[in-house]
């Protein structure tokens, strides 16, 4: 018993001595191999930016040049983990890193199918010449400038000051209004006037209210005018005009500013602006049968 214990120790001891010398020939590998390996990731912060620094000159999207700047980066690192595995001879290991990737790249693939799919729509957007920082769009039913396009959602900065966040799937497959194409954007005012007002005056009146209100609007031929429909209790019209603005929140506030200029030049025309109301039409032969009864009681 004590033979075989004494041969077990001697074996342990003879396989750690082999692990220590082997670490002990292998430390300037190591040294090289952490050395290298510093030396890729600062290389590749340096590449990154200065791949940024050259794509400044181009006409990429900002979104564009940040995705590139990123892969450059990744691959530089990937360079230096692949030199840091010769250096240290573990090329066996890497073919059996690799095989084992595949197979979980594979069940991996299958269990981020959401999150691949962000990432694939992050480059079409990248790509999209119509869409791009500062943006002023409208997509999924929210509305915001375009402040951040990732590989994950695009960052939509809304006129309450509030960030969303919308995963580049839903707005690959949804469509996109983008208010910033254009430098104008243009106001539809809706109202409404009394049945006895005259139109024409009343059309007029506001063509010269709205040339006058907007500098935009540079003489009356640009503001258009249409009467849509009888209304229950109204003509109603529409007013449709530009403004030297493409944010959502500029046009707002041009349609409240036209709204209170059409209400004073109303109520100095007198012209009605009717709501709606409810006339009871009683029969007079109740009318009658009230009055007897209140004859009765007096």
């Amino acid at each position: 018993m004590e033979t075989q214990f004494s041969e077990a120790w001697t074996k342990m001891v003879e396989k750690l001595q082999s692990w220590i010398d082997s670490f002990v020939m292998n430390i300037p590998n190591l040294v090289i191999a952490t050395v290298v390996f510093i030396i890729s990731l600062l290389l590749s912060r340096y590449i990154s930016q200065l791949s940024m620094k050259l794509m400044d000159k181009s006409r990429l999207q900002e979104s564009m040049k940040n995705l590139i700047s990123k892969v450059v980066s990744i691959v530089v690192v990937l360079f230096g983990l692949f030199l840091v595995l010769g250096i240290l001879d573990l090329g066996k290991a890497l073919n059996t890193i690799l095989a084992g990737a595949g197979v979980v790249g594979l069940a991996v693939g299958l269990a981020l199918q959401g999150a691949l799919a962000n990432t694939y729509s992050g480059i079409v957007l990248a790509y999209i010449k119509h869409l791009k920082f500062g943006d002023w769009i409208e997509t999924n039913g929210f509305e915001g400038e375009v402040v951040d396009l990732d590989l994950r959602s695009v960052t939509l900065k809304q006129p309450d000051n509030n960030l969303v966040y919308i995963p580049n799937k839903l707005v690959v497959e949804n469509p996109i209004k983008n208010y910033s194409t254009t430098a104008q954007s243009r106001v539809i005012l809706e109202c409404g006037v009394g049945y006895g007002s005259d139109l024409r005056f009343v059309r007029d009146l506001v063509v010269e209210t709205i040339s006058k209100a907007f500098q935009a609007v540079e003489n009356e031929e640009d503001v258009i005018f249409l009467y849509k429909e009888f209304g229950d209790s109204s003509i109603n019209f529409e007013t449709r005009f530009w403004i030297d603005s493409t944010s959502a929140l500029e046009v707002a506030k041009a349609k409240t500013k036209g709204m209170i200029e059409l209400k004073e030049a109303f109520d100095k025309n007198g012209i009605n602006i009717p709501f709606p109301i409810r006339t009871l039409d009683i029969p007079e032969s109740f009318q009658k049968a009230i009055q007897g009864k209140n004859a009765t009681e007096e």
